[in-house]
């Protein structure tokens, strides 16, 4: 950095000053919090992190110092901003999956093309040998699975179908009124708000291992 950028002691200053005030604030916030997720609590959870941060970085940049503070990272969700009563909901759902055994998708999709040669058909696409390339094609066998059952039972049965779990994480989503009839359906994730999520559950293998093995594991509420 130039001495022409350089910070000067007061700038420092100031930020040393507007992170103890954003600490008094989030103290007074936490003191008067009205349930778990108070919006108070969660911006001034946000603002004492914005000012340690900027305090960190004019700290290291004028005197070559750091501080102790861990600055969350920017996956949290901000605070929730949607309406008190929210009259309709989105509920966006991701699941992560490896094909942890080709062999056995490619049997249960083969299977199910067996008995129903017409979700064969969709999958691969209409040709005379469609259920034979469901069985040689994991692109395909995954179309077949998908189309047959519901993702809640894919979830349930991931082992049987050849699959291994990755994260996932489901957003209950605060809307002012429901969409019309294939209003999003060309960019369905687009529009997703995380301030206006109401709540959040996330599965993932770092919580088993923070955790412990003699641990339950809880759905996350809105996690910071």
């Amino acid at each position: 950095m130039s001495d022409a950028a350089q910070p000067s002691a007061a700038e420092v200053r100031a930020a040393a000053e507007a992170v103890k005030a954003a600490l008094d604030r989030h103290l007074d916030a936490v003191e008067r919090r009205s349930g778990q997720d108070d919006p108070a609590v969660y911006a001034a959870f946000d603002e004492l992190a914005a000012a340690a941060e900027v305090y960190d970085e004019l700290l290291y940049d004028t005197y070559d110092e750091v501080t102790p503070f861990e600055i969350p990272g920017s996956d949290a969700l901000p605070a929730y901003a949607g309406p008190e009563d929210p009259s309709a909901l989105s509920v966006l759902i991701r699941r992560d999956y490896t094909v942890a055994e080709p062999q056995r998708l490619l049997h249960q999709a083969q299977r199910i093309a067996d008995l129903d040669p017409d979700a064969a058909d969709e999958a691969a696409g209409p040709s005379a040998d469609a259920a034979a390339v469901v069985g040689t094609s994991v692109h395909a066998a995954l179309g077949v699975l998908f189309g047959e059952f519901e993702p809640d039972e894919i979830a349930s049965r991931h082992k049987e179908f050849g699959l291994e779990e990755g994260d996932s994480t489901l957003w209950v989503a605060a809307a002012d009124e429901p969409a019309e009839p294939g209003d999003w359906l060309s960019a369905p994730f687009d529009q997703a708000d995380p301030q206006r999520v109401v709540c959040r559950f996330d599965v993932s293998a770092v919580f088993d291992e923070e955790l412990g093995d003699d641990d339950l594991l809880e759905p996350l509420d809105r996690e910071r």
